[in-house]
């Protein structure tokens, strides 16, 4: 790569990360804003640990992120391998077709057909809107990301592989379990984190579909920012990313054991 493709990419990731890193900084200013910085304190950190309403909205952003990306994860991944299994064409492309277009949809229109939807449902049940709305929502958002991921792994899968094992004797349930899984389970990893991170980052669904009594991070951090500036939201933001980064390296990690256990190192045993 030339000089200039290297500083273009370096002021790139300096525009995306600086002010994260701004953000991070001032998290442990002791003045209590971000005009100027007086000294290090961990006061900010203190006060929002001990906040019981902050720390009930983390466990409950945590709590529905974890659990939508695992079912979004099984159903996107067995939603996956059905598309791939398809024989009939137009079917087919008519199911990615559906798949993309949630992929492409605007937030807003998607918050705001969940939210005509789970109203319609209350009407009828009695059900307010809460965890349970909220957690639908995302996993109803996150299974499109999961095939996207998924699919492509798929069709990289060769198709000897599996003709050989047929010819062994293996049925299609032991195909699943000890070819196609183990084949696609960096995707699947992948798929997993991609949805914890999209249902951790969402806003937009999440504004619509949260009612009294429930929230999760973004919309509570986007109801104090109304409020004013405070530390805590730079606090708050800087352990979100802080776990985010973690994320992406256990991934990475995952990835790599999983790469080196496929493609063991050949080598003569003395």
């Amino acid at each position: 790569m030339k000089w200039y493709g290297k500083l273009y990419i370096g002021i790139l990731i300096a525009i995306l990360y600086i002010p994260i890193l701004f953000l991070m900084v001032y998290s442990f200013n002791s003045a209590g804003n971000m005009i100027h910085f007086e000294h290090f304190t961990l006061a900010h950190y203190q006060t929002l640990f001990q906040n019981d309403k902050l720390m009930s909205v983390i466990f409950n952003t945590v709590a529905v992120a974890l659990i939508a990306a695992a079912i979004s994860t099984l159903i996107g991944t067995f939603g996956a391998i059905a598309i791939y299994h398809l024989r009939h064409k137009q079917f087919k492309v008519t199911l990615l077709t559906l798949n993309n277009v949630l992929m492409v949809s605007s937030d807003v229109v998607i918050g705001a057909s969940f939210l005509i939807m789970f109203t319609a449902i209350g009407h009828f049940t009695g059900l307010g809107l809460g965890f349970w709305t909220v957690l639908a929502s995302h996993i109803a958002f996150c299974i499109p990301i999961v095939v996207i991921v998924v699919l492509p792994q798929l069709y990289e899968m060769n198709d000897s592989m599996l003709n050989a094992a047929r010819d062994l004797g293996a049925t299609e349930s032991q195909l699943l379990s000890s070819v196609v899984i183990p084949n696609i389970m960096p995707a699947i990893i992948g798929g997993f984190f991609m949805a914890l991170t999209y249902s951790l980052d969402d806003f937009t669904v999440s504004f619509f579909v949260t009612g009294n009594g429930f929230s999760v991070l973004s919309v509570e951090v986007y109801a104090m920012a109304r409020k004013g500036i405070s530390m805590e939201i730079n606090a708050i933001s800087t352990i979100l990313f802080g776990v985010i980064v973690i994320g992406v390296i256990g991934y990475y990690a995952i990835q790599h054991l999983v790469q080196r256990k496929k493609h063991p190192k050949r080598g003569v045993n003395t």
